[in-house]
């Protein structure tokens, strides 16, 4: 499976971007797919994840109310629409899934938000 990221830019805070991951390969092997995001200096987080059966979905705290994960199964798309961005939102977002034997990584999209 190759995931590949797009949409991060620059935003001023309180803006909006939507990213988007692209799945290819073995993809019905997948049963769960999420964004993380690192920041400068910290650990890789969860921010979003979502179940490709059901769509059952699950947010990070900080962003629970800003952020909406969605799938486009037709696609094999992955997206995430981020709106209400602050500057500690700024960092990598990474797109990740999950088969029953492996995790896959994109190679990250760089959001960065300005005060």
């Amino acid at each position: 499976v190759q995931l590949v990221e797009s949409g991060g830019g620059l935003v001023q805070a309180g803006g909006s971007l939507r990213l988007s991951c692209a799945a290819s390969g073995s993809t019905f092997s997948i049963f769960s797919m999420g964004w993380y995001r690192q920041a400068p200096g910290k650990q890789r987080e969860l921010v979003a994840v979502i179940m490709t059966g059901m769509g059952g979905t699950n947010y990070a705290d900080s962003v629970k109310g800003r952020f909406t994960i969605s799938r486009d199964n037709a696609k094999n798309t992955m997206y995430l629409q981020m709106n209400g961005l602050k500057p500690e939102d700024t960092a990598v977002y990474y797109c990740h899934a999950h088969s029953v034997l492996m995790e896959y990584w994109g190679g990250g999209t760089l959001v960065t938000v300005s005060s």
